[in-house]
């Protein structure tokens, strides 16, 4: 029998919200614990002292199965925090969630049309309501590098993302670090990298439709996708070679980057690698100074970012939720993380000043732009898509001869998914 842990803090206790005088309750739900949890209750302190209202905090790991849970028995929490659109979409349209329209901001000075955008559902009516707030968000179209070690200039597009990788296993340099482990769910890694090659080779519309499984796996830009990612991900172009990365974990892989020799020169990854990177225990001689360039567009597609994002719902409608949720979405509560460190808002009017150093300061200045942002497709595919999609990736670094048939394979679980199963989220 597995245990699901849920870490409950009880924050009546502060004494902001102490006594008889406090004006009610409201519980949320994520998926934070250890130091993103307490990160997180700094950001509700702030809310208890203003407001006057209790606010008790569950925050588990299994988010996904308490959380669905608890909605099946009727008692949801008020607020819950989800990291995935797809489940976001899903408990729109089964009508578990209050709409959000008039109760958060809604105006462009704080959020851009793109994020307005992509926090709305589609309803089976065919319109569209926004259901949730990102809270906070990752930059995962991204490319790690070590300053004092990489010499080549950035690249600044596909081409030439794909002549420096050449390039340096031609001199003898190994370009990636890649590590695919990630228990429960190794694979997601190299996901995050086909998604990237696809939406930058064949541009947002045609990533927005396959994301909604609704372009075949056996397209000849799904195909291409792939097969560039095979020529980056070769025998001489990953540290240890292929076989290697599907041994290694992903918050592992990024070590060799670091130290008088380093193992390899980059490292794709989401914009949340940089607290795994100050978190290494390296000796304190070795410098740990990381920056990154943003994944390339290839010739005549725009420039364009895969992002992720923490997206908070309201599954009860009463005063207190309402607070709490036009409170997260406020100006004041997105310059807490920030101060922090680590995360990354994207409301308009935290901006990159809000950040201490310029890596941040680059994020949030991508994540608050204009440009088209497109949530990360395996987070919208149904579960048993997503799954095989996170297997697929694992068998085609083991023996990339297969690729065929593995595409093959994606399409019949594509061609069996339910249409009231097919998410699709803007991606301009």
């Amino acid at each position: 029998m597995i245990r699901l842990l849920i870490v409950l803090v009880l924050l009546s206790a502060l004494p902001a919200c102490s006594g008889a005088g406090a004006a009610g309750k409201v519980q949320i739900m994520a998926s934070w614990t250890g130091q993103e949890e307490q990160r997180f209750l700094e950001v509700l302190a702030e809310f208890e002292k203003d407001e006057n209202v209790v606010v008790e905090y569950v925050g588990t790991r299994a988010l996904s199965q308490v959380l669905g849970s608890e909605v099946r028995q009727g008692t949801p929490p008020d607020i819950a925090l989800l990291p995935s659109p797809g489940e976001l979409a899903a408990y729109a349209r089964d009508g578990h969630l209050v709409p959000l329209d008039g109760i958060v901001p809604s105006g462009q000075d704080e959020y851009s049309a793109q994020w307005l955008a992509l926090e709305k559902v589609a309803l089976r009516d065919g319109g569209e309501q926004r259901f949730a707030v990102a809270v906070k968000a990752d930059l995962k179209s991204a490319i790690w590098f070590n300053p004092g070690t990489l010499r080549s200039p950035v690249p600044r597009t596909g081409e030439e993302l794909l002549a420096l990788s050449d390039e340096l296993a031609a001199g003898g340099r190994t370009p990636w670090c890649m590590g695919l482990g990630a228990t429960p769910d190794s694979g997601w890694p190299g996901t995050d990298w086909i998604e990237d090659v696809l939406l930058h080779q064949a541009g947002p519309d045609v990533y927005r439709q396959w994301a909604a499984s609704k372009l075949p796996w056996t397209s000849p830009q799904v195909r291409e996708a792939w097969t560039t990612w095979s020529r980056l991900a070769g025998a001489t172009t990953v540290r240890g070679g292929p076989k290697s990365a599907l041994l290694t974990d992903f918050v592992d892989s990024g070590r060799a980057l670091f130290g008088p020799q380093p193992g390899c020169l980059l490292d794709h990854q989401a914009s949340f690698i940089m607290g795994v990177y100050q978190g290494y225990d390296t000796a304190p001689e070795v410098a740990r100074d990381f920056d990154f360039f943003p994944f390339p567009a290839f010739a005549g597609k725009p420039p364009a970012s895969v992002v992720s994002a923490d997206l908070a719902a309201m599954f009860t409608d009463t005063p207190q939720a309402r607070r709490l949720i036009s409170y997260l979405a406020s100006e004041k509560a997105q310059r807490i993380w920030p101060r922090n460190g680590g995360a990354f808002s994207t409301n308009r009017k935290v901006g990159p000043s809000e950040h201490r150093d310029d890596v941040s300061k680059k994020i949030a200045t991508i994540l608050t732009s204009d440009q088209s942002l497109c949530f990360d497709a395996s987070d919208l595919m149904p579960p048993k898509m997503r799954t095989a999609f996170y297997r697929a990736v694992l068998e085609h670094v083991d023996d990339p001869s297969r690729l065929e048939s593995l595409l093959e394979k994606l399409e019949i679980v594509r061609s069996g998914v339910p249409e009231e199963e097919r998410v699709e989220f803007p991606c301009r």
